[in-house]
């Protein structure tokens, strides 16, 4: 982190390890060890329900990896705010920004406190660059913006990134509201970047309902022509919205579409 701030007990003492996570579920779906043995029960009773979901979660920080390179290399872009960044895992998106330029700047925003302890301790940034995080919540997005606004430049342009969050805002017009909000204060030549799940198939949705039962935070699906309105007044590059793994695959791969939806747009004016 770049202003030195370190985890503290407070945040560490909110962590609730009763009820599984998000965030905890899908590092576990990815290999990763940041979790409990209630994510753990969660995401495999999920997994049971609709065993596509560990290819979703894969899929998902490709695209992330393939879209923070076409943003950072091919159209230039230095500045980016990603907000619901989850646990730290492989190839954050600093680590794709500043691999092609190391004096990107990007700030993470979250508001759970295991997120906040890892990436305070994980989230670190090359010499030339900035890599800061922001404790806030999505449906506060004034917040967000003035605290980001202490270290990225939105008089340049800034890659505003909600990859698989907004489906935790379950009031469908709140969320376009906030998505609104947030777009609103990129100039020209930003771009939005986003993915979410959908509800094309019929396992997941049950899963997700399973999920939702468990008294953790609630994940809304929707359908792909409700996520298209995320991007209305933008740009949509090519090749538009599409299941994750059509979006610009790696040459040679054979890319098989699975739920989870998204797009690269840019902002003119």
């Amino acid at each position: 982190m770049t202003d030195g701030r370190t985890p503290d007990a407070e945040a560490w003492s909110k962590i609730d390890t009763t009820v599984p996570h998000s965030a905890r579920i899908w590092n576990y779906w990815m290999g990763g060890k940041d979790n409990y043995e209630v994510d753990r029960i969660a995401g495999d009773a999920y997994r049971e329900t609709a065993p596509n979901i560990e290819t979703m979660a894969r899929a998902s920080r490709q695209y992330l990896i393939r879209t923070v390179t076409f943003v950072a290399g091919e159209l230039g872009i230095r500045q980016f705010l990603d907000i619901g960044t989850g646990l730290p895992t492989y190839d954050n998106t600093h680590q794709v920004a500043q691999r092609i330029a190391p004096q990107s700047r990007i700030v993470y925003v979250d508001n759970d406190p295991l997120v906040l302890r890892h990436a305070q301790a994980l989230l670190t940034s090359t010499p030339e660059g900035v890599t800061d995080y922001i404790d806030a919540n999505l449906r506060d997005p004034e917040a967000i913006l003035e605290q980001a606004g202490k270290i990225l430049d939105f008089d340049k342009p800034v890659a505003l990134m909600l990859m698989g969050i907004l489906g935790h805002i379950q009031d469908y017009e709140e969320a376009k509201s906030i998505v609104r909000r947030l777009q609103a204060a990129l100039c020209p030549g930003s771009y939005f970047v986003h993915y979410d799940s959908t509800d094309t198939d019929a396992a997941l949705r049950e899963a997700q309902q399973g999920y939702d039962d468990t008294g953790a935070v609630p994940y809304v699906l929707r359908s792909p022509a409700q996520v298209s309105a995320f991007y209305e007044g933008l740009e949509l590059l090519e090749p538009g919205i599409v299941s994750c793994p059509l979006w610009r695959p790696e040459p040679g791969v054979s890319a098989e579409p699975t739920d989870v939806f998204g797009g690269v747009a840019l902002k003119r004016g």
